[in-house]
């Protein structure tokens, strides 16, 4: 959010505050760090407090001022997420949602979901978001495919009915230059249709040699408003980037880690291409029903070298990855605002369809990197889903109750080809549910508790055994979750304080296992119990605050030999996070902005077998900007500002599954924005 102040050349006295949000508001309805209402628990507009089950979001205001790179980067302030369990490692938006993995049946976009392939994963542009929504706990009963930790949902930005006009670029350390550009409005004098055109462009090295950071973002978006009861928004994306093939370092024995960097620079590209385009209709019948169709197709091409050292002397191998995913989903629904009695009712009834396919191809030398260049690399797979799902929903309310109740019904057809060319075909169908209760008080305290299940299918292949190459389709994930908490609107304040108490059941989830010497996805049984703590608030003194704490025990409940009652790997019992941010609005300081974060990550084990444990590790990140229009009406709408992230470089290695990884060392980049 920029604001400015206008003087009067005599005076010199305020006369009026010019505010320009990026955010559209469209959707996800927000106030400085705090989310006011979305449809990420209900598919319905409700305030979030109102949901009965925990809810964080990462606003507009929040990714301006921390400036994140990546989604894990936005989810650093969390509560119940842990994006630290693979250090530095731009390739993949890899994070935790109450312990368990998200990254392929938790990433959702719009409402939709977002497959990822085994390595063809969709990549988020954080300059490309107006909020993140993070629904902790299953979400199966409305959003179908989803794990038992809960689901993000990244909220594209939107055409703005007023003019709103950004251009930045931004310079940091390791060469990286960076520009953008932001342009919403109305397209016609009637202001029935409205523009929006986000794009990016990035030029970069990282700490790591021949591990480049580079990416072209495209995302023009139209809404078209017939009238006030119809609304069409066209949303799309171009986007092409170059990270490293790996972000390994060289490993002599197990659980130890060096600082030798495994990648070859003559070998190291990671080039990927992806593009979206769907729309979002919607249309008000009458004062009853409304209907909605959320459509879109997306596709992924990856190609990837990568290269590593092994045995106690270094010795170096090469490869070559390419992977082809493409998807299709389209949710239909209706929603229902009806009275029975004293009893009022929004009400969901629809049904969504999720294609997806994908085709790898890939090849490894031990000898020279030669036969990878004159070889076309084998295939090594594909996977072809077709998932269909009905649900309802209802919630009621009865003066300050109100209940929440949700069912569907899945069926998943599943047909895959090995790298053998042998094909095998596997048909899912499970229901789930969710019930939940919540109960305002005058005072503004708001007690919950619920009980939800999440069916998620699994793309790609696991092994009941990893040390032979005997594999098959992944079984469904079935979770169940119970869920008490408390939710307080402070009275008179722009804040939210919340407290959720939660117990996981999960069962055949995926995760890795690096017994046989490479990573492969194996299938086990987890609970995870824990607390979550989190407050947000944005007051009118220009003080803007984030506290979060996570209390969690993840346990295998069904595992490897010798790992059944252990702690998951990489899964630290407590994370805390604090970030502060303060914009000065009076007195000869107007105009600084001054922010700092404190982010704590506890120990954890290093592998299943519990044998060695990560060290905790604390970060500070800061920031520090100037908005020039407030001494200057001239120059209303720049703003200069510098962000550091991990101030004090700490480095550590962090262990998962027996592979390591280190953190990322301290980062230092600066940005120019202006706003007009």
């Amino acid at each position: 959010m920029q604001a400015g102040f206008v003087f009067a050349q005599e005076a010199q006295t305020e006369l009026e505050t010019i505010v320009l949000e990026a955010e559209s508001d469209a959707i996800l309805v927000q106030e400085g760090y705090v989310g006011k209402t979305d449809r990420i628990g209900t598919k319905t507009d409700t305030p979030l407090v109102k949901i009965p089950q925990s809810v964080s979001v990462v606003t507009q205001d929040q990714i301006e001022d921390q400036k994140p790179r990546t989604l894990n980067e936005a989810l650093t302030y969390t509560a119940g997420a842990n994006p630290n369990t693979f250090g530095f490692d731009t390739r993949y938006d890899a994070f935790y949602l109450r312990g368990f993995p998200a990254y392929y049946n938790g990433m959702f976009r719009d409402g939709l979901r977002q497959f990822n392939g085994p390595s063809a994963w969709l990549r988020t542009e954080p300059y490309g978001l107006e909020g993140v929504t993070i629904l902790k706990g299953p979400a199966s009963s409305l959003y179908g495919v989803s794990g038992p930790g809960g689901i993000v949902n990244m909220v594209t930005k939107r055409p703005k009915d007023e003019t709103f006009r950004e251009v930045e670029v931004g310079i940091g350390q390791d060469n990286r230059y960076q520009a953008g550009i932001d342009l919403s409005g109305p397209a016609n004098e009637e202001g029935s249709v409205l523009y929006r055109f986000t794009a990016l462009g990035r030029k970069s090295d990282t700490e790591l040699k021949g591990y480049p950071d580079d990416k072209l973002y495209l995302a023009p978006a139209v809404t078209w408003k017939p009238d006030e009861d119809t609304k069409f928004t066209v949303l799309t994306e171009y986007s092409k980037a170059t990270t490293g093939g790996t972000a390994f370092f060289y490993q002599p024995t197990y659980g130890e880690i060096t600082d030798i960097y495994g990648g070859d620079p003559d070998w190291n590209d990671f080039d990927q291409t992806q593009g979206r385009i769907g729309y979002e209709f919607e249309h008000r019948l009458n004062d009853v029903v409304t209907l909605r169709q959320n459509l879109r197709y997306s596709a992924v091409d990856a190609d990837l070298e990568y290269s590593g050292l092994y045995g106690a002397t270094p010795t170096r191998y090469w490869g070559y990855y390419e992977e082809d995913m493409k998807n299709f989903a389209v949710d239909n629904m209706a929603q229902f605002e009806f009275d029975t009695g004293s009893i009022s009712h929004t009400a969901v009834a629809g049904v969504d369809y999720n294609w997806s396919d994908y085709a790898a191809y890939s090849a490894v030398s031990y000898t020279t990197l030669s036969d990878l260049e004159v070889e076309n690399p084998p295939f090594s797979g594909s996977q072809e889903s077709n998932m269909v799902g009905v649900y309802i929903h209802d919630q009621m309310e009865w003066d300050n109750l109100t209940f929440f109740t949700s069912a569907r019904y899945d069926w998943v057809k599943t047909d895959a080809v090995d790298s053998s060319y042998v094909g095998t075909e596997q048909r899912d169908h499970g229901f789930s549910g969710r019930i939940g209760l919540s109960y305002r008080t005058e005072m503004g305290l708001i007690p919950y508790a619920s009980y939800s299940t999440s069916f998620s299918p699994n793309v790609g292949f696991v092994y009941d055994d990893p040390s032979t190459s005997d594999s098959r389709v992944a079984d469904p994930t079935i979770g169940k979750q119970k869920e008490i908490g408390v939710k307080y609107e402070v009275p008179g304040a722009n804040a939210v304080l919340s407290a959720a108490l939660f117990d996981i059941d999960q069962q055949d989830g995926v995760v890795f296992d690096t017994s046989s010497g490479i990573n492969k996805q194996v299938q086990r049984d987890l609970s995870s119990r824990g607390v979550e703590l989190e407050a947000n608030a944005s007051f009118d003194n220009g003080l803007s605050l984030i506290a979060s704490y996570t209390y969690m025990r993840m346990e295998i409940e069904k595992g490897a030999a010798g790992t059944e009652g252990n702690e998951l790997s990489g899964t630290p019992n407590h994370i805390a996070s604090l970030w502060g941010h303060y914009l000065v609005e009076t007195g000869p300081l107007q105009g600084l902005g001054l922010g700092a974060g404190l982010r704590y990550v506890g120990d954890s084990y290093g592998d299943d077998n519990n044998s060695f444990e990560n060290d905790s590790r604390v970060f500070v990140d800061a920031v520090l900007s100037y908005d020039f229009g407030y001494h200057d009406p001239d120059l209303q709408g720049l703003t200069l500002q510098v962000n550091a992230k991990n101030l004090f470089d700490t480095q550590k290695p962090i262990c998962s599954a027996g592979s390591c990884y280190w953190d990322e060392g301290r980062t230092i980049y600066g940005s120019l924005r202006y706003r007009f």
